[in-house]
């Protein structure tokens, strides 16, 4: 394998090539709806490693960093390096550097908030390499065995607990020249690409959780009866769990908007941010009322809502909270009214 040609960047965009997204937001939705959302998120690493690879398509990597490509396959297991404990929502502000070297690179600092953390076999890792606060920074692919690298203890996390979440160190690590994404100073243009094509995929795992979530509430209300009658057939809980399956279907066509929108080649990132924010507050929304709807039983372990709850409160934080999402979507609303 090692005398394959060089890989370009166009070939290893994986799940998220253009034609095939329409079809991945869908199958995350599908796995958030029966699955819980652990599972859906433990591939959004994956797509956000992918297009982050793929956002420079006129470059390539090494022929012997196959782990790229095997997005495609599903052999390795991908993390996405861009958060640090005072750069969130900010990701112009982080600090964690690479210096050159005579061999390549050399990594320090910290990257908070990491799915895959400690068990990755390779790093999508974002770092300052320049004093311009946005064109200083640059991607790199680093590979998970590299010296140096090493994962904090795992976060104590309310939700999606089958995923380990860390802190991961970089202490003098070395990066080869090849394992450059882009050219030096690019890194936050490729970080941002990939985060409109995650918030589909977040958008649609919140829209599998709301589904979820309304589905099993609207058995409950099938077979639980109070003063002799179906607590379906009491208005109160019919009326909320039609307008919960009103937001759950206006979610859906919302994040598939979007989808196609990319899939067409179309300028899709405030689309994108709308799905987010709409499909992860309604997730928010209709898994609260879940609970609601089953009462004191939904409070407990015996019943997957409050699961469902848990889970969905972190969609409206991760890959962009959704105070973010306003941000952009209010800032491409000003530049069209230009």
């Amino acid at each position: 394998m090692r005398d394959a040609r060089p890989i370009s960047t166009r070939d290893v965009s994986g799940g998220v090539q253009r034609r095939a997204l329409h079809r991945t937001t869908g199958f995350r939705s599908t796995i958030g709806e029966h699955s819980g959302a652990a599972p859906a998120i433990f591939a959004s690493p994956h797509g956000l490693c992918a297009v982050a690879a793929r956002a420079q398509d006129h470059q390539s990597l090494g022929a012997d960093h196959l782990a790229v490509a095997a997005h495609r396959v599903g052999t390795t297991l991908g993390a996405y390096c861009l958060s640090e404990a005072h750069a969130g929502s900010d990701p112009s502000a982080l600090r964690a550097r690479a210096t050159a070297a005579p061999d390549g690179w050399r990594a320090t600092g910290s990257k908070s908030w990491i799915t895959h953390g400690g068990w990755a076999d390779h790093y999508t890792t974002f770092l300052r390499t320049g004093d311009d606060p946005r064109g200083g920074i640059s991607c790199f692919h680093i590979d998970g065995r590299s010296p140096g690298l090493s994962p904090g203890a795992p976060e104590r996390k309310m939700g999606l607990r089958s995923s380990a979440t860390t802190t991961m160190h970089y202490d003098d690590v070395p990066i080869g020249a090849d394992r450059l994404i882009g050219r030096p100073g690019q890194g936050l243009g490729i970080a941002l690409t990939a985060l409109d094509a995650g918030r589909l995929g977040i958008a649609a795992v919140a829209v599998g959780i709301a589904q979820s979530a309304l589905d099993y509430a609207v058995r409950y209300a099938c077979e639980r009866e109070t003063f002799g009658t179906r607590i379906m057939d009491h208005q109160g809980v019919g009326f909320l769990l039609a307008d919960m399956a009103a937001a759950t279907e206006a979610a859906r066509a919302t994040y598939l908007t979007a989808a196609r929108r990319k899939d067409a080649g179309q300028d899709y990132s405030r689309q994108a941010s709308i799905a987010k924010l709409v499909a992860t507050d309604t997730a928010m929304s209709v898994t609260t009322q879940a609970v609601q709807v089953l009462g004191g039983a939904g409070y407990v372990r015996d019943h997957p809502v409050e699961r469902h709850m848990r889970e969905a409160k972190v969609t409206q934080i991760f890959e962009g909270t959704n105070q973010i999402q306003r941000l952009v979507i209010s800032r491409h609303l000003a530049r069209t009214a230009r």
